[in-house]
């Protein structure tokens, strides 16, 4: 016996103690387990809630910096990434594809992983990267060349990598990994090039790939290596060979819902932008020129990657409105489980959780002129003389009678998370009141070239906002109070027990608002813009805040005229933390 316990400490002392691995059951528990985040979205249904309450309204403008710890390099672009924290460890993501590991107490680098990016990148919308995933012993990312790597959560060393598909044909990834039964599932960027939208799944112990499924009709699916089915029916909504290079890029990765054991992904804007050349152009009977899957959510069996059902949120779509945006399962007032999601068309959209089935819409931005409304069959009610002109019709030059749009192409709300609250039962919505001139163009498709086939100036809509964080009923649609702020709203939203939202500004202020009335309570300058993602834990008995402050993106380099309420904004990148020490957790 005394040779045995001596072998487990030689033993001990080679290898250290034993790491936990992170498990499915960890990932399903993550919104209840408040001393971590594991996965993006606090909770793989994306709801953004922290059930803490230590932090509240009576003392939350006693929340401290602990730390900061800055990205350093002159790689100082957009940085919309979102902290997970795992084992002492805060994990994030940084412009450029990089990867750093921080001790989550002092605020110190323990490892950095950068990419290695080769030339001729393609990225649409700023060199950004929206975080990772945690499962087993491994942190997971992509890169702007289109892969997925996975990395020893405590070396940074690499475990293996894999192609998602090919960067010269301007694909890329930007999105943080889903991960479900020990899959690894990821989607692809590149809307802008004539892609083609793809969920992926690989095993994350090897990186095997186990099943693909393409968004757009007539794209073949696969399973363990071998064709499963076919995406929707050949030709069904799309004309001639238009869907080879049709878009839906599903740039901003997944949801899961576990009570249904479902995925659901956003497929983006169809290829071209330029909607009279792919059928959509004209009213036409059925759902010719709608061009499934785009500007779509698809639900997919986790497990095989077939598609359970769909519902498109801009047929014949026109305006470069993804149907992107995160889906998020919630509990409604009543009871009732459902989704909602709030598209960058304008409409906050509440479906169905068993079968995706329409149930509701509202307006979420004040003046929408592409369509008057959604009918009950979920199908929007177009104002034709709002869509951009054909250049075949055009009777000087080539280019199609232009309009003017609301919302802009960048959307009501683009890709900045909003975050739904299980203590008031309302979403809190970062959106952006801007529209845009939009006229359409000729074009054909080269590879790796940007296939748009239209031309745009985005124009801000009042002249004391762009901004605006709405707290949304899902019951209603009812505004139950609206924030404004002077630029547009780029960043992630998260809301707490304790009755805050949390969100911050290109201006570079971290912000924390009531949640009942909107009310500003707390605020602190980080000294660039903020496009990241806020999150919360509690760690030795104190509460704690973490923001990454870094301005970029996509509004400086497509914002138009709107740029230049913004173009005086510096770079920057820096992860800012904060405490509720617990002799002020008490508020006098």
């Amino acid at each position: 016996m005394n040779r045995f316990i001596t072998a487990v400490v030689a033993t001990l002392l080679v290898t250290g103690p034993s790491f936990a691995e992170v498990t499915e059951q960890d990932l399903a528990n993550d919104q209840a387990d408040t001393s971590q985040i594991l996965t993006n979205g606090m909770g793989r249904h994306l709801q953004r809630f922290s059930p803490l309450d230590t932090l509240n309204k009576e003392n939350v403008e006693n929340l401290v910096p602990a730390w900061a710890f800055s990205l350093g390099g002159e790689k100082q672009r957009g940085q919309e990434t979102q902290p997970l924290i795992y084992d002492g460890v805060m994990y994030i993501t940084g412009s450029y594809s990089r990867v750093y590991a921080i001790d989550v107490k002092t605020g110190k680098e323990l490892w950095q992983y950068d990419a290695r990016l080769p030339e001729g990148i393609l990225p649409c919308c700023d060199v950004i990267n929206r975080g990772g995933a945690i499962y087993g012993d491994k942190f997971f990312f992509g890169t702007l060349d289109a892969r997925i790597v996975a990395l020893d959560l405590k070396t940074g060393d690499v475990v293996w990598r894999d192609k998602i598909a090919d960067y010269k044909a301007g694909y890329s990834y930007t999105a943080a990994p889903l991960i479900v039964n020990g899959l690894v599932i990821t989607g692809n960027s590149g809307g802008e090039f004539g892609i083609v939208g793809e969920v992926q799944a690989r095993d994350a112990d090897t990186g095997d790939l186990v099943w693909t499924r393409p968004m757009i009709e007539g794209h073949m699916g696969t399973l363990n290596g071998e064709e499963s089915t076919m995406t929707g029916e050949l030709n069904a909504t799309w004309p001639g060979d238009m869907w080879k290079t049709g878009g839906g890029a599903t740039w901003l990765g997944g949801s899961y819902d576990i009570d249904t054991d479902t995925l659901v992904f956003g497929a983006g804007n169809p290829a071209p932008w330029n909607s009279h050349l792919r059928g959509a152009g004209k009213p036409v009977e059925g759902n010719k020129g709608d061009n499934l899957y785009a500007a779509s959510r698809v639900a997919l069996d986790p497990a095989t990657g077939e598609i359970k059902w769909h519902y498109q949120t801009t047929p014949r779509e026109g305006w470069d409105f993804d149907g992107v945006n995160e889906v998020v399962a919630f509990v409604d007032a009543e009871g009732n489980k459902k989704f909602a999601t709030a598209d960058r068309n304008g409409f906050f959209y509440v479906l169905n959780r068993e079968d995706g089935a329409f149930i509701d819409a509202w307006p979420f931005v004040k003046d929408i002129t592409w369509a008057e409304g959604i009918g009950d069959d979920g199908r929007p009610i177009f104002i034709e003389e709002g869509r951009p002109g054909d250049p075949a019709a055009a009777t000087e030059g080539n280019k199609g009678e232009t309009v003017f749009s609301a919302p802009s192409f960048l959307g009501g709300k683009n890709w900045q998370p909003m975050a739904f609250s299980q203590k008031t039962g309302l979403f809190y919505v970062p959106s952006n009141e801007w529209g845009m001139d939009i006229w359409n163009e000729p074009i054909t498709y080269k590879k790796g070239a940007a296939y748009l086939g239209s031309g745009f100036t985005i124009k801000p809509m009042y002249e004391d906002h762009i901004g605006s964080l709405k707290a949304i009923d899902p019951m209603t649609g009812e505004w139950k109070w609206e924030y404004k702020n002077d630029a547009p709203l780029w960043g992630g939203v998260m809301t707490t027990a304790g009755g805050l939202v949390f969100f911050g500004t290109p201006e570079g202020e971290f912000i924390a608002l009531d949640d009942e009335t909107g009310e500003k309570l707390w605020s602190f300058q980080t000294g660039s813009g903020i496009v990241g993602q806020p999150v919360t834990w509690e760690m030795d008995g104190e509460q704690y805040v973490s923001v990454m402050s870094g301005w970029g993106g996509a509004v400086p380099l497509w914002g138009g005229e709107v740029a230049a309420k913004v173009n005086y904004l510096n770079q920057g990148g820096l992860l800012w933390t904060f405490r509720l020490p617990k002799a002020l957790a008490s508020a006098e």
